[in-house]
């Protein structure tokens, strides 16, 4: 069987969530992404899933590294458990790298190996040259990965969309990809998410203009809930900042070290004096501030969840804000948001979500 070429996918195959693939050849083995899933609400105590690791460790003296095709949870975040039992370098565009050194900070694996790469680089491992490719996605620096095997080649395509006209002006690869075509292919492991649906994905910039109508009519504060690692909606959501004299706080541990990375590496582009801490919220007048937090899937602990029960210290809900949830709601988290929007409706606010405005666009 040393000629044979396996595919093991352990996680992301008919579900959403828990991405992580296997490519076996012989005595070398790479895995694709250590995504984890987060449970249903059924599933009381816990707090997310991971993929079965066994035959990884079962077959760990094989293993020359992970590759990672961006920075989502869903892709990256079994990866401090994986690294508890092996030890292997781990590969990644910058800002993926950037989040990842946090993540593995909090569980004090900060002697990992990172290797930054760069889209078209060439990688040799083992029996695998990879050749990351730039692709378009609702978080900056995502890759797919062109994988030469000795029995032919394999397109493992991580997240993506076709957005024409991205944020950030980084087009996807559709030459890379093309090339790969003529060259032949043996096997495309494609993203197939909202694959049954009709028609096609709007443009993240469409985002902008939904933004700046809101903006425009809005008299008291804004507060903008999305994901914290969704770096170009936040781009976008500053950029409208600026142009109409708001400026701009970030609430939420995770919102302010992605922000913070994203800045520190040239992702996320930033006026001076427009990025405040929130103790400044206490003097500014409302129509001068923008808040943009997590909790856009209604997570217990998050801050839109404190703020929306009123147990938030320092932001208390007005009857002029408006409160933007600026992402789709991921299947089993419909109640969550429901309530969420019920409390802030009570309060006086002015909640505008997927469903009345568009706010949020596929990634």
């Amino acid at each position: 069987m040393d000629n044979v070429l396996s595919v093991i996918p352990l996680g992301g195959v008919e579900e959403i969530g828990m991405n992580m693939t296997v490519l076996e050849y012989g005595e070398d083995m790479i895995i694709i992404d250590a995504g984890l899933m987060f449970p249903q609400e059924d599933m009381l105590g816990v707090d997310f899933v991971i993929p079965d690791f066994t035959y990884i460790l079962e077959n760990r003296e094989k293993v020359r590294a992970i590759f990672l095709t961006h920075g989502h949870e869903d892709h990256v975040g079994a990866l401090p458990f994986l690294l508890r039992e092996i030890k292997v370098p781990i590969y990644g565009t910058p800002l993926t790298l950037g989040l990842v050194r946090e993540k593995l900070k909090e569980h004090s694996l900060e002697d990992t190996e990172l290797r930054s790469i760069r889209p078209r680089d060439i990688i040799h491992e083992g029996a695998f040259t990879l050749e990351p490719i730039r692709v378009t996605h609702s978080i900056v620096d995502g890759v797919a990965y062109g994988i030469q095997t000795p029995v032919g080649l394999v397109v493992h395509t991580g997240d993506f969309k076709l957005d024409p006209t991205p944020v950030d002006g980084q087009l996807m690869d559709f030459h890379k990809f093309s090339e790969y075509g003529e060259k032949g292919t043996l096997l495309l492991l494609s993203d197939s998410t909202n694959a049954e649906r009709g028609g096609f994905t709007f443009s993240e910039k469409e985002v902008r203009r939904a933004f700046e109508d809101i903006f425009s009519e809005a008299r008291g504060r804004i507060i903008i809930a999305t994901f914290a690692s969704n770096i170009h909606r936040i781009q976008q959501v500053i950029d409208v900042a600026v142009m109409f004299g708001r400026k701009v706080i970030l609430s939420g541990r995770s919102m302010v070290a992605n922000a913070q990375i994203a800045l520190d590496l040239g992702y996320l582009r930033i006026p001076e004096n427009t990025w405040l801490k929130l103790d400044a919220l206490k003097n500014l007048n409302d129509n001068e501030v923008v808040i943009v937090t997590t909790g856009s899937q209604g997570e217990p602990m998050s801050v839109l969840s404190r703020i929306a029960t009123d147990e938030h210290k320092q932001i208390k809900i007005k009857e002029n804000d408006v409160v933007i949830l600026s992402a789709k709601v991921i299947p089993g988290n419909e109640h969550s948001i429901g309530r969420i929007i019920n409390h802030l409706f009570r309060r006086g606010a002015n909640v505008i979500y997927e469903k009345v405005s568009e706010i949020h666009v596929s990634g």
